[in-house]
């Protein structure tokens, strides 16, 4: 069945020196070329700007640079990945690291955000912030900064049946902490997602 077909993934890489190595992927092989083209062109352009992020960070010379990226859902025409550059410079105390990710809907040919995953005007701010909430107390997360609500268009990913809420470093936790990720169940989402979008077809049992 076609929903059950995964995508072509091919991995190409940004090299600058010895030290700095950026990974990132590209669709191959589907067939719908404008559609491809339009997923591809979002990718690179994040893999840009998250180097631009780095490379402007800080007035020092960087040292060192790594980008990598992680498939995190490729079934049922949803792919959603991540993209994370490390990169230290130059007399920094620690390194720098950020996570983005893009989550596109085979089906319907479009860059998901988040409000595209719930039925329009229901209130998945509200309930997306009050299981943070609840996560945060019962995993005991440092905060240094107090969270109150996710933003409209918070980061996010899709793997599997888990909707994945995430921040930057520095946002809310200290850096020690990593990256502060929250995933939350589909089936907790029920009552608000789109039975038709990204989390309605992967919470489908057949």
């Amino acid at each position: 069945m076609l929903h059950l077909v995964p995508v072509s993934i091919s991995t190409y890489i940004i090299r600058n020196g010895a030290k700095q190595m950026v990974l990132y992927p590209q669709v191959e092989y589907l067939h719908r070329p404008q559609w491809q083209a339009k997923m591809n062109h979002a990718i690179v352009e994040q893999t840009r700007q998250l180097m631009i992020e780095q490379y402007g960070n800080m007035p020092t010379t960087v040292d060192e640079m790594l980008g990598y990226y992680e498939i995190k859902n490729n079934q049922r025409q949803v792919l959603s990945l991540t993209q994370t550059n490390y990169t230290y410079h130059s007399h920094a105390a620690n390194g720098m690291s950020y996570l983005k990710s893009l989550t596109f809907d085979m089906l319907k040919e479009r860059i998901c955000t988040l409000k595209d995953l719930f039925i329009p005007n229901s209130d998945y701010i509200a309930r997306i912030s009050a299981l943070i909430h609840e996560q945060i107390k019962r995993r005991n997360i440092p905060l240094i900064n107090p969270f109150t609500v996710i933003k409209p268009d918070q980061d996010f990913y899709i793997a599997d049946k888990t909707l994945v809420v995430y921040f930057q470093l520095f946002d809310i936790t200290p850096h020690y902490f990593g990256f502060p990720i929250f995933p939350i169940s589909v089936y907790d989402l029920a009552d608000i997602i789109d039975e038709n979008g990204p989390l309605g077809r992967l919470a489908e049992n057949n």
